[in-house]
């Protein structure tokens, strides 16, 4: 398959044309994970998240980043203002939402092996780890962010460190390589809300927290 001629290569940021290209001819982010000489998009390279954080590297193209930092996740992460991966430049974010498969198509699912599945992910990841395609983008600029270990959480399943993102200064909406409309995102906001309900429930007053971030929230969606 010529994933090539689904993407735009012509308005990749200049900070990512140095980076490697797979034998499709698709770019591999800086944060993949290499195989046998081959890259394992599904996975990241734990070392890349390290030096994403101590040196502020970006984790798309791997450059230094600059003032204002954008994450890319889903809005149930907008919700809890938490990630799993370290944040990019806005212009490798926004470049990655519109081009990227998994990213770009609602439908897409990560492929499963013997070796890496959803229920892996789940046990693998720090936290509490949703498994699913969000079905939009969500680009998080902000200029702020906070590393914190999920052992300090109750009742968590998995140790390890999470990023608490700063308060945005703006979030854009992607799908289908394009600006998402509010339908779109409220679709994936009401697909994943069971989710984050479930794992309140387990908490005293968790609930009501999680009420008060998703009021917080509104203000970042679409018009």
């Amino acid at each position: 398959m010529n994933l090539t001629a689904k993407i735009d290569l012509e308005s990749m940021p200049a900070r990512m044309r140095d980076l490697p290209f797979d034998e499709r001819g698709y770019p591999v982010p800086w944060f993949v994970a290499w195989e046998d000489g081959k890259p394992e998009f599904r996975a990241m390279d734990p070392q890349k998240f390290v030096d994403a954080i101590r040196k502020k590297l970006c984790w798309v193209c791997g450059d230094r980043l600059g003032v204002h930092v954008c994450f890319v996740a889903g809005p149930m992460c907008g919700i809890n203002r938490t990630s799993s991966e370290p944040p990019s430049h806005l212009e490798c974010a926004r470049w990655s939402a519109k081009n990227c498969p998994f990213l770009s198509n609602p439908r897409m699912v990560r492929r499963e092996d013997e070796r890496i599945n959803n229920q892996q992910l789940r046990e693998n990841a720090a936290g509490f780890a949703i498994s699913r395609n969000p079905g939009v983008a969500m680009l998080w600029i902000t200029r702020q962010y906070e590393v914190f270990n999920t052992s300090e959480i109750k009742g968590n399943p998995n140790a390890g460190y999470l990023i608490q993102m700063g308060e945005p200064e703006s979030v854009e909406w992607w799908a289908c390589g394009q600006l998402a409309t509010r339908e779109q995102v409220q679709a994936s906001i009401e697909s994943g809300l069971p989710n984050l309900e479930a794992i309140a429930r387990s908490e005293r007053g968790g609930l009501e927290a999680l009420g008060k971030y998703i009021e917080r929230f509104q203000r970042w969606l679409p018009a």
